[in-house]
C-alpha cells in the first residue's frame, strides 16, 4: 500500500514537547507560528535530519567517510520519510571565484556550448582563424606568385634563455644543416656560442623552395617534418619582398596587421593560430573557459576579475582634515608619529606652492594628484631635519599610494599586510576588465560575443539573448544549431527557473557571497526544480525573504510545481499568502521557548480559521491585527538628502529622509534599495558620522547628516563564527555577570576575579573539554558523537568556580537560564536586569542567555543587535538603519518590534527600514518607493510621501497593495465602531 502520510511520532528536540504529527505526503505544508515556538526543530532538526541520515545510512561505509552525517534526532519513530534536501537561508558560498552562473550550473553548460560551437577570431586582424591542415598549407603556398623563393622554418625555439649545444648538435644528426638564430642564417656547424641568460629565437631551415607546379609533394613532406620538430607550427619567410597585400607594412608599422610580425613572413599552425599575427589558441576544450582553471583565467587577477588597489577615499576618508592635522591616515597613524612623512609633505607644500594648513578638500586637485601619485619621475627637493642638522635631497617622489604599495610588497609582517589591507579596496583587472578570462577564450565568439559578455547580462537579457539562439533565424548555421540545441534547451531551462523565482534583477556573473540569504535560497530552489527529481522530501526556511508582494505568487507558483512533480515541500513561513496556498498548515505555539513546543492548530486553511488558541488564526481571521498609527509624524521639520546616487543600479537619485520619522524604503526586489540605503546612506554616514574606512556608492553628496550624533546599522549577519559566542557576550552583559560573580563575598574570599568565571580562559573552566561542555568523538563513517564532559556534566566549568552561588544559582545555571528569568532572577543587579529587558523587550524572552551564537537565526540575530542598540543610552539624535528587520517574524512579533521602533523614534531618533512586510510599511510615517521594476529596469524613486500618497501612486506596486490593505483595514475598524 502506498504511504500517504510522514507519521512523527514523540518529537522532543530542543523545546519540543513529544509532538505527534500526521504530514500528508506529496503536499505543499507549511509550518508557521511565533519565532522560537519550534517550527525549525520540527521541520530541520526532526524530520530532514532524519530522512537525511537514513538516506546516507544506506550508502556504504566507503562513501558515509565523505558526507557529513546527521546526528540521530530525540524523536521516538518516524514513518513514511523520502530522501531530504533542505534548502536554507545561509548564503550560498562566500568564495568569489562563485557566481550565480556558477552555482547553478548555466557557466557549465555555456562553456561547453561556446567550447563546441564557438569559433575563434584574431585579436589582430578581426579574421576567423581555423586549425590548418597540411593540404591547407600547401595551397596557401602554392597560391603565391610563381617563381618566389621562400624558407621554410621550423621555429624550434621562440624567446627563451639557453645555449642549446645539445639540440644544435641533435639537429646536425637529425639531416639539417642550416638554422637561423635571431634572425641571422648560419651553417649549424658554425652556430655562434650562445650566451645563456639572454633569450634566443631559433629556427631550423627544413627547406629552400621557388614556387612552380610540380612543388606540392616535396612542399607537404618538408611542412610535416618543420610541423614534428617545432610542436605543429611552420613558417614561410619570403627571400625577396614581402607577403602580397602586406607591402606597406614595413615602411609603415602602425599599419601591420600581423601585430609586430616580419611583412614577409607567414605562419602556419595545425592548431587554431592566426596566419597572419601567429595568435594561437589551444585546443579548444570547456576548461579553456574556466575562470578557474589555469588554462583559462586571467594571469594578472587569477580569474577573480578584480585586484586589491589602494583607494585615495580610505587613504584620505576624511576630506575636512588638513595635511598637518592626519588628512593621510596611513602616515598619520605610524606610532610615534614619524616627522619624516611631515617633512617629505612640507618640502612638497614649498616645490608646489600649497599649505598644509589648508583642509584637503580645498587642495588643488593636481596638488592632491602629486601627494597620492608622485611626481612620476621629476625630481623634487626634499628637505630633512636630523636633530639640529638638516640637508636636502633631490629625487623623485614616489606618492603616499607609490609607499604603500611599495611597503605592501618589501614587509614580511602578516601584521603590517592586515594593516595596510585596510586601505584597499577590490578594483576591476585592468588586464582583462573584470572578465576574469585571458585572451585566448575570450578570442571564441558566438554570434560575434564572447562568454564572458552574456554573463554580464541580467536573468531576463540572457534569457531573451539564448532564446534567440534557439530561434529559427537565428544566427547560428546549421550545423551549429544541430549541435547547441541540447545545450541550449538546458541553459534557456535554467535560466527560466532563475526568472520564476523572481531573481530576474540578478546578473550572471554577481559573486553568490553578495547575495542576500533570501536570494540564494531561491537560487537553490530554482537548481532543484532543473534537477527534476520526484518522490523527495524538501525543507525549505521562508523562501520568500526578501521578496516582494509581487513576486511572491511566482514563487508559490515554483513551489507547487515542485509538489506536483511528486515530491513533498516542507516550508518554514509567516507570509500570509504562503499560509493560505498550503495545502496543510502547521500552527505551533502556544508561545515561545519553554512555553512552545505544541501543535497549536493543524489542518486545511478553514481548519486553521476555526481554531480557538491560534494567535495564527486570529491574525488571518482579522479579530487581530498591528494597527494603523492615528496620525503620521511629521519628524523634526529637518531632513538627510542623498543628491545623485549612482552605485549599482540606481539612476542619478536624489532623495531624502525626514528626520525624526520611521521611514519605510520600499520597492520590488532589485529596485535599489539596498544599493540607496545601506551602499549609500548608511556609507556615507558612517565616514562622515563615526569615522568609518568604508566606501561610499557613488553619489554626489549627502546633506543633512549634521543633524545627527551617530548612524547605527542592525543587519542579519551572525552575532558570532563560533559556538563560544551568545548573546550574553555580544550584549555586554557576560561582563556584568562575570563582575558580579566576581564580587560575590564568596569570590572575595577565594581572591576570584572576573576571568575566573570565563570558559574561554584558563583559571575557571573546566580544562577537560576547555570550556566547551562537550567532547566530540570522531567515528569515521558514523556521524560524530559529542558527549557530555564527565568532569563538569556539561557545566563548562570547574567545581571550584561552580561552587560560588547567587541566589543558589551558579554561573552555569545563568547561562543555561531563559531571558525572561534572568530579567526576574537579577531584578536588583540593574546593568544586568537593562540588558536582559532589552532583549525580552524585542521578542527574544525565550532565549537562553548562553544560547551559541552558531544556533540563532538571521532574524534572531538581528533582535540581538537591535537589543544591544537599544540599550545604550539614547541621544535621541541616531540616525538606524535595518534590513528586513521583520524576517523570521511572526505577526505578534513583528507587532512587538514595531512598538519598540516607534518607542525609538518616539524619543526624537530616525529609524530607517528597508521592507517588504505591508504590515510595517502601512504603520511607517514616510515611505520611499523604488522600481519600478529591478535591476537595469529600476534605481528610480517612483513614489514618496506617507503610506496613503503612496497608495494613490498609479506607477507604484507597493501602492497597489497598501491600497487594498489600508481600504480593508478602514472597512474593519468601521465595522467594529458600530
Amino acid at each position: 500500500m502506498a504511504l500517504t502520510h510522514i507519521s512523527v511520532r514523540g518529537a522532543r528536540e530542543h523545546n519540543l514537547k513529544g509532538v505527534d504529527v500526521d504530514l500528508p505526503r506529496d503536499s505543499l505544508i507549511v509550518i508557521t507560528g511565533l519565532s522560537g515556538s519550534g517550527k525549525s526543530s520540527l521541520a530541520f532538526d526532526t524530520i530532514y535530519a532524519e530522512g537525511q541520515r537514513r538516506y546516507v545510512e544506506s550508502l556504504s561505509a566507503y562513501a558515509r567517510q565523505f558526507l557529513e552525517m546527521m546526528q540521530k534526532p530525540d524523536v521516538e519513530h518516524i514513518d513514511g520519510l523520502s530522501p531530504a534536501i533542505s534548502i536554507e537561508q545561509k548564503t550560498t558560498s562566500r568564495n568569489p571565484r562563485s557566481t550565480v552562473a556558477t552555482v547553478t550550473e548555466i557557466y557549465d553548460y555555456m562553456r561547453l556550448l561556446w567550447a563546441r560551437v564557438g569559433i575563434p577570431y584574431s585579436p589582430a586582424t578581426g579574421e576567423p582563424i581555423t586549425a590548418q591542415q597540411v593540404a591547407d598549407m600547401v595551397d596557401r603556398v602554392m597560391a603565391l606568385p610563381e617563381g618566389t623563393r621562400a624558407y621554410l622554418l621550423a621555429p624550434v625555439v621562440r624567446g627563451r634563455k639557453g645555449e642549446y649545444r645539445k639540440e644544435l648538435a641533435q639537429w646536425q644528426k637529425d639531416g639539417f644543416t642550416r638554422v637561423r638564430i635571431d634572425g641571422e642564417f648560419y651553417a649549424i656547424e658554425d652556430a655562434p656560442k650562445l650566451d645563456k641568460k639572454y633569450k634566443h629565437d631559433i629556427e631550423v631551415v627544413v627547406d629552400r623552395i621557388a614556387v612552380r607546379d610540380d612543388l606540392q609533394a616535396r612542399l607537404a613532406d618538408s611542412f610535416e617534418t618543420a610541423l614534428k620538430l617545432a610542436d605543429g607550427l611552420a613558417y614561410v619567410d619570403l627571400a625577396d619582398g614581402n607577403v602580397p597585400g602586406r607591402e606597406d607594412e614595413a615602411s609603415d608599422p602602425g599599419k601591420m596587421k600581423g601585430a609586430g610580425l616580419p611583412p614577409n613572413r607567414i605562419v602556419f599552425s595545425q592548431r587554431f593560430a592566426c596566419p597572419v599575427s601567429g595568435f594561437t589558441i589551444p585546443e579548444i576544450e570547456p576548461r579553456l573557459f574556466s575562470f578557474n582553471a589555469p588554462q583559462g583565467a586571467c594571469p594578472a587577477c587569477d580569474g577573480l576579475g578584480e585586484r586589491l588597489e589602494f583607494d585615495p577615499q580610505l587613504v584620505v576618508p576624511n576630506e575636512h582634515l588638513t595635511l598637518k592635522k592626519g588628512a593621510v591616515v596611513p602616515w598619520a597613524k605610524s606610532n610615534p608619529p614619524s616627522p619624516y612623512y611631515m617633512q617629505v609633505l612640507s618640502s612638497l607644500g614649498r616645490a608646489y606652492g600649497f599649505d598644509l594648513e589648508t583642509p584637503w578638500e580645498q587642495l588643488d586637485p593636481s596638488d592632491q594628484d602629486v601627494i597620492l601619485h608622485g611626481t612620476r619621475g621629476r625630481p623634487v627637493e626634499l628637505t630633512f631635519k636630523d636633530g639640529r642638522k638638516s640637508y636636502s635631497v633631490r629625487k623623485p617622489f614616489e606618492g603616499v599610494i607609490g609607499n604603500l604599495n611599495r611597503r605592501m610588497l618589501q614587509t614580511e609582517s602578516a601584521w603590517m599586510r592586515e594593516e595596510l589591507g585596510k586601505y584597499q579596496t577590490a578594483q576591476p583587472c585592468e588586464t582583462c576588465h573584470g572578465k576574469r578570462l585571458r585572451p585566448e577564450p575570450l578570442a571564441v565568439k558566438i554570434a560575434g560575443k564572447d562568454i564572458a559578455t552574456p554573463t554580464q547580462y541580467s536573468v531576463t537579457d540572457a534569457l531573451a539573448y539564448f532564446t534567440a539562439l534557439q530561434a529559427d533565424d537565428s544566427p547560428l548555421t546549421v550545423q551549429q544549431r544541430q549541435i547547441a540545441t541540447p545545450i541550449l534547451k538546458e541553459i534557456v531551462e535554467r535560466i527560466g527557473f532563475l526568472n520564476n523565482v523572481g531573481l530576474d534583477y540578478l546578473n550572471l556573473d554577481r559573486t553568490s557571497g553578495t547575495l542576500s540569504g533570501g536570494e540564494s535560497q531561491r537560487i537553490r530552489l530554482a537548481s532543484q526544480i532543473g534537477s527534476g527529481l520526484s518522490g523527495v522530501l524538501y525543507v525549505l526556511d521562508e523562501p520568500s525573504i526578501g521578496l516582494h508582494q509581487r513576486d511572491n505568487d511566482r514563487l508559490l507558483i515554483t513551489l507547487r510545481r515542485l509538489r506536483d512533480l511528486g515530491n513533498t515541500v516542507i516550508v518554514v513561513e509567516h507570509d500570509e499568502d504562503a499560509i493560505r496556498a498550503a495545502d496543510y498548515i502547521l500552527d505551533m505555539g502556544p508561545g515561545a521557548g519553554v512555553h512552545g513546543g505544541e501543535v497549536v492548530a493543524k489542518g486545511t486553511l478553514n481548519q486553521i480559521l476555526k481554531a480557538k488558541n491560534s494567535l495564527t488564526a486570529d491574525y488571518l481571521n482579522g479579530t487581530r491585527e498591528i494597527e494603523i498609527p492615528a496620525k503620521r509624524r511629521k519628524g523634526s521639520g529637518k531632513k538627510i538628502t542623498v543628491h545623485g546616487a549612482r552605485a549599482n543600479n540606481l539612476a542619478n537619485v536624489t532623495a531624502s529622509i525626514p528626520l525624526g520619522t520611521f521611514t519605510c524604503v520600499t520597492g520590488v526586489s532589485g529596485s535599489g534599495k539596498s544599493s540607496f540605503t545601506i551602499d549609500t546612506l548608511y556609507a556615507a554616514a558612517a565616514r562622515q558620522l563615526n569615522g568609518a574606512r568604508i566606501i561610499a556608492g557613488q553619489h554626489d553628496k549627502v546633506t543633512g547628516l549634521e543633524y545627527c550624533d551617530k548612524v547605527i546599522d542592525i543587519d542579519q549577519s551572525p552575532i558570532g563564527r563560533t559556538p563560544r559566542s551568545n548573546p550574553a557576550t555580544y550584549t555586554g552583559a557576560f561582563t556584568n555577570i562575570r563582575d558580579w560573580f566576581a564580587g560575590l563575598p564568596e569570590s572575595q574570599a577565594r581572591g576570584y576575579k572576573p576571568g575566573r568565571f570565563s570558559f574561554n580562559v584558563k583559571g575557571g573552566r573546566c580544562e577537560a573539554c576547555k570550556g566547551d561542555g562537550l567532547i566530540k568523538i570522531e567515528m569515521h563513517f558514523l556521524p560524530d558523537v559529542y558527549v557530555t564532559c564527565e568532569t563538569c556534566h556539561g557545566k563548562r566549568y570547574n567545581r571550584e568556580t561552580l561552587e560560588v552561588k547567587f541566589k543558589g544559582k551558579s554561573i552555569a545555571d545563568v547561562l543555561d537560564m531563559t531571558v525572561e528569568d534572568a530579567v526576574e532572577f537579577f531584578k536588583a543587579v540593574p546593568p544586568i536586569r537593562d540588558k536582559m529587558a532589552m532583549l525580552a523587550e524585542v521578542g527574544l524572552g525565550y532565549v537562553k542567555v548562553g544560547q551559541q551564537a552558531t544556533t540563532l537565526s538571521g532574524g534572531e540575530a538581528q533582535r540581538v543587535k537591535l537589543a544591544k542598540e537599544l540599550s545604550r543610552r539614547a541621544t535621541g539624535s541616531t540616525l538606524y538603519i535595518l534590513d528586513e528587520p521583520t524576517t523570521g517574524l511572526h505577526f505578534e512579533d513583528v507587532r512587538k518590534l514595531l512598538g519598540v521602533l516607534q518607542a525609538l523614534v518616539e524619543q526624537g531618533n530616525t529609524v530607517v527600514v528597508i521592507e517588504h512586510n505591508l504590515d510595517v510599511i502601512k504603520t511607517a510615517d514616510y515611505i520611499l518607493d523604488l522600481g519600478p521594476e529591478g535591476g537595469v529596469k529600476g534605481g528610480e524613486v517612483i513614489a514618496e510621501g506617507t503610506p496613503e500618497q503612496v497608495a494613490a501612486s498609479p506607477r507604484s506596486f507597493t501602492g497597489g497593495y497598501l491600497k487594498d490593505m489600508l481600504a480593508k483595514q478602514g472597512a474593519r475598524q468601521l465595522e467594529a465602531a458600530k
